[in-house]
């Protein structure tokens, strides 16, 4: 399985080779290779910035002589006017790492921004908002970062690192108790130390599901807020437990109420809106 790193390489890889090409020739055309310049990351919109550290490594990948300096941190609220951080180094390389640089940022900035904004309904509670898999494909890793940042958590990266069995699953491995002890056995018999989370469709369901010692999360899945209230006391915390579907901004708080774990919110990523910036010469 690849590192962080290494996926990072990839989409940087794949995202220059989309929009270089084989060479920015309005740059090359138009600035001579001595040129020597400076840019600024500036904010033009109120959100939290994030992806810093990304936008350091594309400007280094371009170029590995052009200097950063910070001034502000990932995860700071920022407004219109406010200078993220400056660059210093061949106009070339500024101008060919720009584009790369503020689509990565503003859509990272925009994640953790939409997640601040749920987040914060629930303040006074113990629940937390959950990032889904419902993620631009190529950033998946940089756009469950940035839901950190906001002040959510993640859920699954991806398939991989935890068992979650949905409806699907369950229908077609013939019921709850078939699907959720296949699972386990799974696990065990390949050496995998994964939780195991099980979607209810019904309380019955979850009454069933707090009682197997195997499951490790009940996701309550398209339940009302007084249904999630039920199924809260019926787990009575013998299991995490988590809201998912029919949830948005404006009931969010309702459902926190419940004393539900987690809350999985897939617009945190699935219907963000890029926070608006540029980089401009300096």
């Amino acid at each position: 399985m690849k590192t962080r790193e290494e996926l990072i390489e990839d989409l940087l890889n794949l995202s220059f080779a989309e929009d270089i090409g084989d060479g920015d020739h309005t740059t090359l055309s138009t600035i001579p290779p001595d040129a020597f310049g400076r840019s600024k990351l500036l904010i033009k919109e109120k959100g939290i910035v994030s992806g810093i550290d990304i936008a350091q490594k594309v400007l280094h990948k371009i170029d590995p002589s052009i200097k950063v300096e910070i001034l502000i941190k990932d995860g700071a609220e920022v407004y219109p006017g406010d200078i993220v951080f400056t660059a210093e180094g061949p106009v070339r390389a500024l101008l060919m790492a720009e584009r790369t640089m503020l689509n990565i940022m503003q859509r990272m900035s925009g994640v953790a921004t939409m997640t601040k904004k749920y987040q914060d309904q629930l303040k006074g509670l113990n629940t937390k908002v959950l990032d889904t898999r419902k993620t631009t494909p190529g950033m998946r890793l940089l756009e469950k970062e940035a839901v950190k940042t906001g002040g959510g958590e993640n859920h699954r990266i991806g398939l991989f690192d935890m068992i979650l069995i949905k409806d699907n699953h369950i229908d077609f491995a013939g019921g709850l108790e078939k699907a959720v002890k296949r699972a386990k056995e799974y696990c065990l018999n390949n050496n995998k130390n994964l939780k195991i989370e099980v979607e209810a469709r019904t309380l019955a369901d979850v009454k069933k599901l707090s009682e197997m010692p195997e499951v490790d999360r009940i996701m309550f899945d398209n339940f009302t807020p007084q249904q999630t209230k039920e199924a809260v006391q019926i787990v009575g915390g013998k299991k995490e437990t988590e809201s998912s579907g029919g949830i948005t901004i404006d009931n969010l708080r309702a459902y926190g109420e419940t004393g539900v774990n987690y809350i999985s919110v897939g617009a945190l990523t699935h219907s963000v809106k890029g926070l608006d910036m540029s980089f401009k010469a300096y």
